[in-house]
């Protein structure tokens, strides 16, 4: 745990709230990995941080976001909120990784970007289009086709915007919650 509490402490964004949140989600479970990851986001005119922390205990993934806003007519002051899911092992469906590589005719070289994508059933997306059936002189209705793809978590990192250490570091993540997750 001590090693998650320097990374978010490392990020300087509310250190105290966000590890406070993670904490309280993970409870008295053990850390086997964890990625930390500091985004800025834009919202008109100005920029808004944003922090994700994953975290793989022995029996589940935790999420942890955290997010800074201005004040409004609830909460005249400033505030974050932090929101954390805890989804068991045994629930993952799938992990998958896709890894970035320039220049491939060189011979492998380190990723530069790296995407992780999570999925557990908790959310779908539906991508549909018009079913033809090759015809170019038909104009029948043949109703639609589509995929179904799970799309619950998804993180992209890349050296050149998070730094030399973030795609390995989503790497080994990703390759422990791999690891844990087959069956």
């Amino acid at each position: 745990m001590q090693g998650l509490k320097e990374a978010i402490d490392r990020t300087g964004y509310y250190p105290e709230v966000v590890a406070d949140g993670v904490v309280r989600a993970v409870a008295d479970e053990d850390v086997v990995s964890f990625f930390v990851h500091h985004e800025p986001t834009f919202d008109r005119d100005e920029v808004r941080r944003h922090l994700t922390v994953v975290v793989l205990t022995p029996s589940r993934l935790i999420l942890a976001h955290t997010d800074e806003h201005e004040g409004d007519d609830m909460l005249p002051a400033p505030y974050t909120s932090t929101s954390t899911e805890a989804i068991a092992l045994r629930s993952v469906k799938s992990v998958v990784v896709t890894r970035m590589v320039t220049n491939p005719t060189d011979g492998l070289s380190p990723p530069a970007e790296a995407v992780l994508t999570i999925g557990w059933g908790g959310v779908s997306r539906v991508d549909l289009e018009p079913a033809t059936c090759g015809d170019p002189e038909c104009d029948a209705d043949h109703g639609y086709t589509g995929t179904l793809s799970a799309d619950d978590f998804s993180i992209r990192v890349s050296a050149a915007a998070d730094g030399p250490d973030a795609v390995p570091s989503l790497l080994a993540f990703a390759e422990s919650l791999s690891a844990r997750t087959h069956s």
